[in-house]
This record gives C-alpha cells, sequence and structure tokens, in this order.
C-alpha cells in the first residue's frame, strides 16, 4: 500500500480526531474509493493502537491469519492490565469459541478505553448475540449476515426435507 498518510492527505503529526475527519470527509466526497480509504485508515489506526507496541501489531496479524494459538502466545509473552491486551485477549478467545471469556475481555477493554470504536463494536457485538445466536468472527469480512444457524434450524431444515423426499417417494428421515 502506498503511505496511508497521503491517501488520507494528512500529516503524521494528525491527531485521531483529525485522522477521521479526513477519512470520513473522503469517503463522503469520493465514494467510489471506500475501499482504499478504508485501508489506509485502518493501517494508521492500527500502526497508533499499537503505541509502538510491535507485538500487539503481530498479534493484531495472526488473528487475522486465524492463527489464534501463535497470537495467544504472542500476546502471552506481554504485560497485561491495559485496553489493547484486553481487546486482543478477547478476539482470540472469541476466534477460538470461547465466547464467555471474550465476551469478560471485550468488558474490560471498553472500560478501560470507552471512547475506542473498535473495543465498544467488538463488545456490542457480542452483546448483542447474547441471544444465543452469537455471531461470525469479528476479522471475517465475508460474514455479512451474521451467520446464525441455531438447531432449532437445522431441525427445521430435516423436517422440511423429509417432507419434500416422501412427496418425491422417498424417505429422508425413517422414525418420522
Amino acid at each position: 500500500m502506498n503511505d496511508p498518510y497521503k491517501i488520507l492527505g494528512i500529516s503524521q503529526n494528525s491527531d485521531d480526531e483529525q485522522i477521521k475527519a479526513a477519512y470520513k470527509r473522503l469517503i463522503k466526497d469520493d465514494p467510489g474509493r471506500l475501499d482504499e480509504y478504508t485501508a489506509a485508515y485502518d493501517e494508521i489506526m492500527n500502526m497508533r493502537r499499537g503505541g509502538g507496541n510491535s507485538v500487539y501489531a503481530g498479534v493484531r496479524h495472526k488473528i487475522q491469519e486465524g492463527n489464534y494459538d501463535e497470537a495467544e502466545a504472542m500476546l502471552g509473552g506481554t504485560e497485561f492490565g491495559n485496553a489493547e491486551w484486553y481487546f486482543l485477549k478477547g478476539s482470540i478467545c472469541y476466534g477460538k469459541g470461547r465466547l464467555d471469556e471474550a465476551y469478560r475481555n471485550f468488558t474490560e477493554a471498553v472500560r478501560l478505553d470507552p471512547s475506542n470504536s473498535e473495543y465498544r463494536s467488538a463488545f456490542d457485538h457480542m452483546s448483542n448475540g447474547a441471544d444465543g445466536k452469537m455471531r461470525g468472527n469479528p476479522y471475517d469480512k465475508s460474514d455479512h449476515m451474521g451467520g446464525v444457524c441455531t438447531a432449532c434450524d437445522i431441525c427445521q431444515g430435516m423436517i422440511c426435507l423429509d417432507c419434500c423426499c416422501e412427496c418425491a417417494g422417498g424417505d429422508c428421515v425413517p422414525c418420522c
């Protein structure tokens, strides 16, 4: 990628609010380049979130690759206690299916840094799924609809399949 600061038309000395304002202005003025602007914005914010901590950047990279074991090992070698650590730990737990632990970590990240929209988004994602229909991986961009499928959905599908088979002279589920 080219220099993300140049793409957004800002200097490296810009604060977070200036970066966000430039990003919003650009996507409003030229929505055709949304992907380019979003990638630049995300790259800048990811660099800044690490706060100079290259371990956190490495952990984020491993999470995005889906390599949760390596991400957890890398994070385990750092001191915990700041919001970024709890967010990353929550992301790892979420990816490994440890949803209760993920929720606790996202909750702590938001408590420590309530103004961080990324932490808030992950927390809201978990909170909105509290009805038992946990949404997909927050790093999986293909999961736009939430990917919700419950045991009841599967049973209902099997019943429907059996009815269709019986109408055609077959029997998919012999016990019904």
